[in-house]
């Protein structure tokens, strides 16, 4: 592929991503609207508890299957995708029998038994989820973001209409449960329509093992330490706070999460491919190549993490009833300590291509580590606002290693960083200003 060409192609998958997920979280914050009139907090709180340890069961038997299909040179070869996929559809049987197996111990832990079979039925998705076809990852790996998109939001839509009608119906857990299953379930018969070539089939080559599991070690221990390090805030707060705190938690988190998957989409679906295709080139020169797009990026995140600090609250208070109060000061802390990560993911790819995770590994560690201390020592000193803001800033020490590693390799935009961050401070403190002269407070009123 040409450079003009990858070029494009890098641009179009931007402008898809953004597309892809600004439509999807419009459409999910419209169903959370309906949810949180139709289903007590208490029930989200339960659920989010549920799916810490679904994708914790995920992420510690994460072997990278998708980015190898994605980076390898092999990654077209049917041979390569459907050794690919059997190893998918054997992991995914495996978790179910991991949620099996902690359900029971993770009820008596929070005293509440409705986990012992809350996460057997939840745990079924990876069943579901591992009969997805590869077409999926081939899609991302030729960068057909379009594509891929319009079909993630269809099945989003499909899915937030059975929850609705289910909730409205019966407004117990299993309107939430039911509607996820359903569209896993959509979604992993669907996929396979969009295959080129032939439908996946089960086959074994001991070469492709080799290769997926040799690129999947550093994968599995980076995935491991990144589930710790980002689900250890509900793991802990799970036993602080009350099921209904912590669902109003939730919904702080899921606002003030907006610019960090936005970077996330955007760097496994356009940045990562982009990489991997361009790996070849000199140090020098794949980063100058990088550099202008990032600071494009960075300055599409300093905004709507600008938007978020200065009027998050705002918008919280006026969608949202009384039971969520909390939540519109815990938002503005929230988005503002997100910033460390945004840096980090819009470059750390360049670690993942070069073959180098074990960066980002260190920092996810570390990152775990801090909360692990930080969370029981901020709320034992100043109650739920204390944690709060341990979990906004438990970014940074992911943000030292992973530039560490980026230094290591010759791969660091640490002055992008630096006048980024300058940007954000200004533009945060400005418009701050104004509210306040306008008469509508500051972001933080509610600790106040």
């Amino acid at each position: 592929m040409t450079s003009t060409s990858l070029k494009k192609q890098a641009i179009r998958g931007t402008i898809w991503t953004v597309f892809g997920y600004g439509t999807s979280q419009t459409l999910r914050f419209g169903s959370n609207l309906i949810l949180t009139r139709l289903l007590v907090p208490e029930l989200f709180g339960l659920m989010a508890l549920v799916q810490v340890f679904i994708t914790g069961l995920n992420l510690f038997s994460d072997i990278g299957i998708r980015p190898s299909i994605i980076r390898s040179d092999r990654g077209d070869d049917p041979v390569f995708l459907n050794t690919a996929w059997t190893i998918q559809v054997i992991r995914g049987f495996g978790l179910w029998l991991g949620c099996l197996i902690i359900a029971l111990p993770v009820a008596n832990y929070y005293d509440d038994p409705r986990l012992t079979w809350l996460i057997p039925m939840v745990g079924l998705s990876t069943i579901v989820s591992g009969f997805n076809s590869t077409s999926l990852a081939s899609l991302n790996r030729h960068l057909e973001v379009g594509k891929l998109s319009l079909f993630e939001l269809g099945i989003q839509v499909v899915s937030l209409v059975i929850m609705i009608v289910w909730a409205w119906l019966r407004p117990t857990i299993w309107a939430l449960v039911g509607g996820n299953l359903i569209s896993l379930s959509l979604m992993a018969l669907l996929s396979h329509r969009l295959n080129s070539g032939k439908p996946n089939r089960f086959a074994w080559n001991q070469e492709v093992v080799r290769e997926i599991a040799s690129f999947g070690k550093w994968i599995f221990v980076s995935t491991a330490m990144t589930f710790l390090a980002s689900q250890a805030d509900r793991i802990l707060l799970g036993k602080f706070f009350s099921l209904e705190l912590l669902g109003v938690y939730i919904i702080a988190f899921t606002f003030a999460d907006i610019p960090r998957q936005v970077s996330l989409k955007i760097g496994s679906k356009v940045i990562f491919p982009t990489i991997s295709q361009l790996i070849d080139l000199p140090r020098k020169k794949l980063k100058d190549k990088i550099a202008k797009k990032r600071w494009q990026m960075l300055l599409l995140l300093a905004f709507i993490v600008t938007i978020l600090f200065c009027f998050g609250d705002l918008v919280i208070l006026k969608l949202y009833d009384a039971r969520y109060e909390q939540a519109a000061w815990m938002l503005p802390i929230l988005a503002l300590g997100l910033w460390p990560l945004l840096l980090c993911t819009t470059i750390d790819r360049f670690l993942m291509a070069i073959g180098k995770p074990g960066y980002l590994a260190c920092g996810n560690l570390l990152k775990f580590i801090y909360m692990v201390i930080g969370i029981p020592l901020g709320f034992s000193q100043m109650g739920i606002l204390g944690a709060i803001i341990v979990i906004a800033f438990n970014d940074l020490p992911y943000y030292l290693a992973v530039h560490y590693g980026l230094w290591r390799e010759k791969l660091t935009l640490i002055v992008q960083d630096f006048q980024a961050s300058l940007l954000l401070i200004g533009a945060i403190a400005s418009i701050s200003i104004i509210r306040y002269m306008f008469n509508f407070g500051i972001p933080i009123d509610g600790i106040l």
